[in-house]
């Protein structure tokens, strides 16, 4: 290791200035070491910024936070044994913070053959906070929980939900004095974000042209580099074909075995264990969730048929899906997620009753159900209304529920009284909001 040269990074980091702008998910000092993992090009490494400026901003001195990329050139050729130094190293630097409370931020520390041992030593023996950032390339949930050993709490971070993409935009409001000019900006920035979802990078680029370019480097990103590569797959071909169908499959419900019968009438030889390991890669790369039907019994929801879902319905653009419908389904899940993420008690499934009838999504927590949400582009169809309607008050009689909600994107409020069930249908705008 080159002493010199880590002191030299360690002294620009310790004179970088940020301008940054907030996330909404909040990453808490902890006793645990803080994990924060997404797919690419997320915003981790901003969220960890973030942090260090609040650090400073109630009185800590950047002299006691270690900022430590190990994807740089000047880091990633250290072994883990040798990461340890680098805090002595900062300390030489800085010896007025030898007895103080260090906060250590690591991004892709995978890049460290057996970087697990240097972290776990780290936390054992320092006075310090840890936090770390995972790609969906190499670090994973499932991966920093094994490696870690109950000592990471792990914080997922989505692209940005509406409220962030209005921060992004500039468009800051009281969300309790909403005016007709805020409300026409907004709707328009809704537009926005439905059509080319919430990568910040996609966000902040002007021109729509470059706007795709970007989603689609991100999506080669994922798939080969996070996929392909790192899972060392050969058979291309049929991951192009999953891909495809998983796409196209965003709102709908997934079948593997399906798919198996699909190829073999098709005369493609492949093995279903082997689809489900890919459909498992993709979901574990964070490029697809995989929504379960709710059932009272937990094993049988897990071996239900999923509901597949995108990380960002930017991706929609590349493979020509203009769906309202499915979008917007797909933005309500998400925000979804992020209330999980806050609140882990909080579950979401989708359910279907012995009839056929189906509602988007089941929000529970514990063994309550808290909501019972229908989305639906638009309501102005009467057969498309009663029926959204009718599957919504039938979920609602299963589960003994006074009310439910439709999610659409008219951009009026209204709450309809049917068969002694309060409908209310929100805007999708304003429910984002909330």
């Amino acid at each position: 290791m080159d002493k010199e040269r880590i002191k030299r990074y360690l002294l620009d980091f310790n004179n970088r200035k940020f301008d940054l702008i907030e996330r909404d998910i909040a990453i808490k000092e902890s006793n645990k070491i803080q994990t924060i993992i997404g797919a690419r090009r997320v915003g981790k490494t901003y969220l960890l910024f973030n942090k260090i400026k609040k650090l400073e901003e109630s009185g800590i001195k950047r002299e006691q936070i270690i900022y430590l990329n190990f994807e740089s050139p000047i880091l990633n050729d250290i072994s883990y044994k040798e990461i340890n130094e680098i805090i002595e190293i900062q300390w030489s630097i800085f010896p007025d913070t030898i007895k103080k409370k260090i906060y250590i931020f690591i991004d892709e520390p995978q890049v460290i053959n057996k970087w697990e041992l240097a972290v776990r030593d780290i936390y054992d023996r320092y006075n310090c906070y840890i936090f770390l950032t995972g790609s969906s390339s190499k670090l994973l949930s499932k991966e920093i929980a094994t490696s870690l050993r109950g000592r990471s709490i792990t914080n997922l971070l989505l692209p940005l939900s509406f409220q962030e993409f209005l921060r992004f935009k500039g468009l800051i409001f009281d969300k309790n004095k909403i005016d007709t000019e805020i409300k026409s900006k907004i709707i328009n920035y809704l537009e926005e974000y439905i059509l080319l979802g919430g990568y910040p990078e996609v966000v902040l680029e002007k021109d729509r042209n470059e706007k795709i370019k970007i989603v689609k480097d991100y999506f080669d990103l994922v798939i080969y580099k996070d996929i392909v590569e790192r899972y060392n797959l050969k058979n291309t071909k049929i991951i192009k074909w999953l891909i495809n169908s998983l796409v196209n499959s965003v709102s709908k419900e997934l079948s593997i075995n399906n798919l198996y019968n699909t190829l073999k009438s098709q005369g493609i030889k492949v093995s279903k264990n082997t689809l489900y390991s890919y459909f498992s890669i993709f979901e574990d790369s964070f490029f697809i969730f995989a929504l379960r039907k709710f059932e009272h019994s937990e094993k049988k929801g897990g071996l239900s048929i999923p509901k597949i879902y995108l990380d960002d319905i930017s991706f929609l653009n590349l493979f020509l899906i203009e769906e309202y419908g499915k979008r917007l389904e797909n933005i309500v899940f998400l925000q979804l997620l992020r209330q999980k993420n806050q609140n882990p008690l909080i579950n979401i499934n989708y359910w279907k009753s012995q009839d056929n009838k189906e509602v988007d999504f089941i929000v529970s927590e514990g063994k309550k159900i808290v909501s019972v949400i229908q989305v639906c582009n638009d309501l102005s169809n009467e057969d498309t209304k009663d029926r959204e309607i009718k599957s919504l008050i039938t979920t609602l009689n299963y589960f003994k529920l006074k009310e439910g909600y439709i999610i659409t994107k008219e951009d009026t409020y209204k709450e309809e009284e049917i068969d002694r069930k309060k409908i209310k249908i929100i805007p999708v705008w304003k429910w984002l909001l909330e």
